[in-house]
């Protein structure tokens, strides 16, 4: 096909792709980064509810909230992951309304872990992935302090 053009069409060719083409380097300012819409939803079905729900990927905050919700301390000072309730806190920082806010606070966890699991796990599973998070991320974050306990004394050690 390209060996059949003639060089006005290949020539032509290339200044439309490079017309079209979004520039591979582009320094961001402060402001581009604050001013980009960069949170994804995606409407998840949910029978078991009567309907769909939309579920909005996580803030940054939201996922230290999430992850800091989910790790404990055990008395030896090494972490594991608590998964009670795991899927419904998530779900809580994630199902948000058409105005994109959220449907649930902390005190609703309780009462949302007693829904259908089938359908948390659903909603949880795109909550997750819109996240960029993986399971075996969530199970790692115990894991990385147990080989290492935490140490509450300081080892800095400054000559005077």
């Amino acid at each position: 096909m390209l060996e059949d053009m003639t060089k006005t069409e290949a020539q032509e060719l290339v200044a439309e792709v490079v017309a079209t083409a979004v520039p591979v380097f582009h320094l961001l300012t402060r402001d581009d980064i604050l001013a980009a819409k960069d949170l994804k939803h995606e409407d998840v079905a949910v029978p078991e509810w009567g309907g769909t729900v939309r579920v909005r990927g996580l803030k940054g905050v939201e996922r230290d909230e999430f992850e800091s919700s989910i790790v404990v301390t055990n008395p030896d000072g090494t972490t594991r992951v608590e998964s009670k309730a795991m899927r419904a806190r998530l779900c809580s920082l994630t199902v948000v309304g058409e105005n994109d806010i959220r449907l649930f606070t902390a005190d609703d966890v309780a009462a949302l872990g007693q829904k259908s699991a089938a359908a948390l796990e659903r909603v949880f599973d795109v909550a997750m992935k819109l996240a960029g998070m993986s399971k075996d991320e969530v199970e790692k974050l115990g894991k990385d302090s147990e080989e290492t306990p935490a140490d509450d004394s300081s080892s800095d050690s400054h000559s005077s």
